[in-house]
């Protein structure tokens, strides 16, 4: 089979820009560059476009225009929203949360002790060894201090997804508010916020075929709100700063493709994704499956190849042109396993050799293929020179290989 140039399986970390979103960017850089807050008809141009695309933001999310404020990426818009439910109910000094957030929200509560004072508590609540979480457990954590509880809609490294709407329900009983991390999810999955209490969802352009230094953060009508960034009078005085135009034009147009593209990516993306993912487990003795085999994301697989590190494989990958993830795109340059893969208990053999294939609507059948043929001999090649390959049978505890295919 002849190499592509280039296979991008790591949508999950970032994507191109949508040549449709990238036309409908272009006159904003050049011709139409007016302010959109100015009073002039030539800003007042401009101004429509803002209107126009916080519309389609909201038509993907069941919202309404009013709801969605333009913050510069998800990190921003996951802070706002928890240190704005901080400052708008300062009696309330707890905190619910995961221990597999992304590290906007992980790092934030685990600082905030430092941050705040030694004013508030954070429960990071534990998954399951699928990555699941228990709703039992989840509902005997919040209390009636609880400000917050912040809780991905999808995981980013494993795609498992959480019950969103049950858990914000839960917390919206308990007068609590609700905030998801909904970066991996939009665009993927089917949101209505309409039908679907949180107070604050946070997404990211980039992760959806628009450009970075884009992102949204919905707040629910009526919800007790305290601005981040402080300034002018820009998206209605709650974040302070002149709108990035371009950029949020171009999330308008992407959250469009997005609704236009869900079907696909619920069959044909999720059919490219299950050959991949059968096919190594079928071909790599030793490979696991990392998160539910059903709750997660249509595009994406989180496999884990014993005895053998991450780093290794994904070198030799990009040596066919192949980008993967051995994990999160923000803990990538760590050598320690993720903590999301820590926090499912997936042994030390396993965790270190995981490997992320996140595809979308640009991946092909004949990418899948080529993959399935060069990944095998990479892991058989890299685990005869891993002593904890030569030594799997002693780390096992002895006795018969049940798994390898060794026959010992």
């Amino acid at each position: 089979m002849s190499q592509p140039k280039t296979i991008y399986m790591d949508i999950n970390a970032t994507t191109r820009v949508a040549p449709e979103v990238l036309e409908t960017m272009l006159p904003y850089f050049s011709e139409l560059y007016g302010n959109p807050s100015s009073m002039h008809s030539f800003g007042d141009q401009v101004g429509g476009a803002v209107k126009k695309a916080r519309q389609q933001i909201a038509d993907l999310l069941g919202a309404h225009p009013d709801e969605i404020i333009f913050t510069s990426c998800g990190t921003e818009s996951d802070s706002t929203a928890i240190f704005s439910a901080l400052q708008t109910s300062t009696e309330k000094r707890h905190i619910v949360t995961t221990r597999v957030e992304h590290p906007a929200v992980k790092n934030l509560c685990e600082n905030l002790d430092r941050l705040t004072g030694h004013k508030h508590r954070v429960t990071q609540l534990p998954v399951e060894s699928d990555g699941t979480i228990d709703l039992k457990r989840y509902e005997d954590a919040l209390a009636d201090d609880t400000a917050i509880v912040s809780v991905m809609w999808a995981n980013n490294e494993t795609g498992v997804i959480f019950p969103i709407d049950e858990m914000a329900r839960i917390a919206k009983n308990r007068g609590i508010l609700f905030h998801t991390d909904a970066v991996q999810a939009v665009g993927k999955l089917p949101i209505n916020l309409a039908e679907t209490p949180v107070d604050f969802l946070s997404l990211s352009g980039h992760k959806l075929h628009a450009p970075k230094g884009i992102g949204v953060l919905y707040v629910r009508k009526r919800t007790p709100y305290m601005p981040f960034l402080l300034g002018g009078h820009q998206e209605h005085g709650r974040r302070g700063g002149t709108e990035n135009v371009a950029s949020l034009i171009g999330l308008g147009k992407a959250c469009e493709l997005a609704g236009q593209n869900m079907r696909k990516e619920n069959t044909m993306v999720r059919v490219l994704r299950d050959k991949l993912e059968n096919g190594l487990i079928k071909a790599i003795p030793n490979t696991i499956l990392n998160g539910h085999k059903i709750d997660r994301l249509p595009n994406t697989t989180n496999v884990s190849f014993e005895y053998v590190e991450g780093e290794a494989i994904l070198l030799h990958l990009d040596r066919f042109g192949i980008c993967a993830s051995s994990g999160s795109a923000c803990t990538s340059g760590s050598l320690e396993p993720s903590h999301v893969l820590r926090a499912m208990g997936v042994p030390f053999t396993a965790a270190h050799g995981s490997i992320r294939f996140s595809l979308s609507v640009y991946n092909t059948e004949d990418e899948v293929d080529f993959i399935l043929e060069k990944l095998p001999p990479i892991i058989a090649n890299l685990r005869e020179m891993s002593p904890f390959w030569e030594d799997r049978h002693k780390i096992g505890g002895g006795g018969s290989c049940g798994s390898c295919g060794c026959g010992k």
